[in-house]
């Protein structure tokens, strides 16, 4: 077990390492930050001044390199756009995110395997089919189309809900919270579900596919032959089964649900740090998005690797073929 839970930081840490590369090689086609940040006026001095100030004149591996000694530390430099540190900018908006993000993944992982499990027990039943058809929307259209639909019904025509903004927050600590208020509360409805209809989708589907295999096995037949009730067979016997291979897409769709929050927020100006990085590639803050980026992979590298353990322990053929194998 040791062994395992070594070589998979090992694999995680070069996945850190190779993105952090190849964001740092995408940074050189978009742009020059001292356009931005100087104006018409600027001399060739004042070029060669800035540039060195912040460290542009030197090599592409050296400028890596120092930003990985740097981010290890929890120091990821100055924005060029903002002028405060990058590490205080992120800390300011990652509530947003993360509470976006907590509600989207609560909502997709809830009634994706609530639905998942319906449509599989009652597979021919009308109400059923309907929801397998409507969930083909949440497939097949794309997030930013999903928003401006919601935003269009529920703010625009029924002015229900806000259509942008994150509402009153109350800061508890350092961190702005908005589940304590009404308007942050409103706030939060439309962009957690646009966020989280296409990962609630997958896993409903995903889910019923993986049942309907189960409920098709030797050993639940032999189950029903004993006379267990149909809630017995269902939930402890099949569902349980059923859940050993949706964990590992529903680790990956959460951290779909942080890297693609970006697209929300732009949707809904929801200040959080997608809609910081999107800034930042405006303004080509090269801090910034180097920033989010690496923060990005870790949260990816960090829920894969839950998972990969997580799954260790629930799936006892792992442990068997690990055993087996020494």
């Amino acid at each position: 077990m040791l062994a395992f839970i070594i070589r998979r930081i090992g694999q995680s840490l070069l996945v850190l390492l190779i993105v952090g590369l190849v964001a740092f090689s995408m940074f050189n086609f978009v742009g020059d930050p001292i356009d931005n940040m100087l104006g018409q006026e600027r001399t060739a001095e004042d070029i060669a001044r800035l540039r060195e100030q912040l460290g542009l004149d030197r090599s592409f591996f050296v400028q890596y390199f120092k930003f990985l000694q740097e981010a290890i530390q929890g120091n990821f430099g100055v924005s060029y756009r903002q002028g405060r540190p990058v590490t205080q900018i992120l800390l300011e908006r990652a509530p947003a995110t993360l509470e976006l993000a907590a509600v989207s993944g609560i909502l997709a992982i809830l009634f994706g395997i609530a639905l998942g499990v319906f449509t599989a027990i009652r597979r021919d039943g009308w109400l059923a089919h309907a929801i397998m058809s409507a969930s083909l929307i949440g497939v097949s259209l794309p997030t930013f189309l999903i928003g401006i639909l919601l935003i269009y019904v529920f703010s625009v025509e029924l002015g229900w809900l806000p259509s942008f903004g994150r509402g009153e927050v109350v800061d508890l600590g350092g961190w702005k919270t908005g589940f304590l208020t009404e308007s942050g509360l409103k706030a939060l409805i439309l962009p957690s579900i646009t966020l989280g209809l296409y990962q609630m989708t997958l896993i409903m589907r995903l889910v019923r596919s993986e049942m309907l295999e189960v409920l098709r096995q030797d050993y639940i037949r032999f189950a029903r032959a004993r006379g267990l009730k149909d809630r017995a067979v269902n939930f402890r016997h099949a569902l349980k089964n059923t859940m050993v291979p949706v964990i590992t897409v529903i680790g990956l769709q959460l951290g779909a649900i942080i890297a693609f929050a970006i697209i929300t927020e732009t949707v809904f100006q929801w200040p959080g740090v997608g809609l910081l990085f999107i800034n930042a590639v405006q303004f080509v803050d090269i801090p910034v998005m180097a920033a989010y980026l690496m923060l990005i992979s870790v949260m990816f590298v960090g829920i894969n690797l839950l998972v990969d353990i997580l799954y260790f322990f629930i799936d006892p053929r792992l442990r068997a073929d690990r055993s087996g194998g020494h």
